[in-house]
């Protein structure tokens, strides 16, 4: 079983004293049933409705939706169902297909007698006849495809490995050479495989890449289906077309890789395929960094929407996109151009958004001005510049001049080391920040 963070997260949940049902948001295929359902094991008895698989599960929400009627007819739909106050859990899969149960989470939080978690897929885009969305009586939690340092788990590193590494980064000392070069050596695995878990898992058994890539090829072909049965009529030819373009939007030249809209089609904008792109990050599919005016906290105040960069939320479906061959390249060290630098780039934004980190850029071509994250720790934005080799960093130390700027990270392909405000870090240390 894949060693994930989000059971921690579950065991911490289920510690309220007086807590609200916990609603699980992800992109499909990270894993959401499989860990809700493990969790589910530290609780003396179990309900699962899936309104997926079974549909007839949703006539437990027609009618009133009051918990004493709902939990009256769980048990004559489900068979051999045994409710413990204070010791059951219910679980709700595939919410999304019930609106009327995503409604009735407030009164089962007013109730309170059993736990409550309800898990979708593209609950930010579909809504599905929800009459009310029980605002104040549910918690929320967005899970991920793994992250790297599940990813180093799956491949049977220990935690004293991380470990030191983790002392490291905060030393600010140099990682043991094997070591360095052993987490390099699985940053570029992680580039070619990703963290959806059936690749993840496939892989971290048999070592074929041939089989990560027509799973993670499948999963593809999957978003696109959703794409074709959920986006609205009118958007589905243009979301798929955004999800399309994403591999070369991103293989553009580093100070130009902003979303264009022109790119999908020459000569519109916004107006036409603005919707299709929010489609995509609504849906978890998809990342958006959005450009900033000015390198100030809080770095909210100074966003351009306008000018945004969109990457995929798993870097391993986006190095499947450009092309099975390009594995071979990334694991082999041989990749070279603007897609290495897009393939990094996109690595350290899916890292960063697992930390909790808001995607945000600075680009000004007058300064010229380019680094490719701004991310704020307690009151101080902190840059962090990626580079695909260890080449200068004129944007950064543009940044680190400032007064106002206390520190920045360089990430590359090396190994740790400081000079003055500015601490070069290799990219697998991103886990960290």
């Amino acid at each position: 079983m894949l060693r994930r963070k989000f059971y921690e997260k579950l065991l911490e949940w289920k510690k309220k004293p007086r807590k609200k049902p916990l609603l699980v948001r992800g992109a499909r295929q990270v894993g959401k049933t499989f860990i809700i359902r493990q969790f589910a094991k530290t609780y003396d008895s179990y309900v699962e409705l899936n309104f997926l698989k079974s549909p007839e599960h949703g006539r437990i929400f027609e009618g009133a939706l009051d918990a004493e009627s709902i939990y009256s007819r769980i048990t004559l739909i489900v068979k051999d169902v045994h409710l413990v106050p204070g010791r059951t859990l219910i679980f709700l899969d595939e919410i999304q297909k019930c609106g009327a149960a995503r409604t009735a989470l407030k009164f089962l939080a007013e109730d309170g007698r059993y736990d409550i978690v309800a898990s979708g897929s593209l609950l930010g885009i579909q809504q599905n006849g929800v009459a009310s969305i029980p605002v104040g009586y549910e918690e929320t939690a967005v899970m991920y495809s793994l992250d790297f340092e599940e990813f180093l788990w799956a491949k049977g590193y220990a935690d004293a490995h991380i470990a030191s590494a983790r002392e490291a980064f905060a030393k600010c000392g140099k990682v043991d050479d094997l070591l360095n070069a052993k987490f390099h050596e699985e940053t570029r695995d992680y580039i070619a495989i990703g963290g959806m878990p059936a690749v993840v898992d496939a892989f971290s058994v048999n070592r074929d890449y041939g089989e990560a890539d027509a799973i993670q090829r499948g999963i593809i072909r999957d978003y696109m289906d959703d794409i074709l049965n959920y986006a609205p009529d009118a958007e589905k030819p243009k979301v798929r077309s955004c999800f399309l373009s994403i591999p070369r939007q991103l293989a553009r030249e580093s100070e130009n890789r902003k979303f264009k809209y022109a790119e999908v089609e020459k000569g519109v904008g916004a107006r036409k395929y603005g919707n299709s792109v929010e489609w995509l990050r609504d849906a978890e599919i998809a990342e958006m960094a959005y450009n900033l005016t000015a390198p100030l906290y809080p770095l909210s105040a100074y966003v351009d929407d306008s000018i945004f960069k969109l990457y995929l939320s798993d870097i391993g479906l986006l190095t499947a996109m450009y092309g099975f061959g390009m594995k071979a390249s990334v694991v082999g060290g041989t990749i070279s151009g603007t897609v290495k630098g897009a393939l990094y780039e996109n690595l350290v934004a899916s890292c960063l958004v697992r930390n909790g980190h808001q995607l945000r850029y600075i680009r000004d071509k007058h300064e010229p001005l380019e680094v490719e994250f701004l991310v704020e720790v307690e009151d101080m934005v902190v840059p962090i510049e990626v580079k695909a080799s260890n080449s200068s960093t004129a944007s950064l130390d543009r940044l680190l001049a400032r007064d106002d700027i206390p520190f920045g990270y360089k990430l590359t392909g090396g190994n740790v080391g400081v000079c003055g405000k500015k601490t070069t870090l290799p990219h697998y240390m991103v886990m960290f920040l």
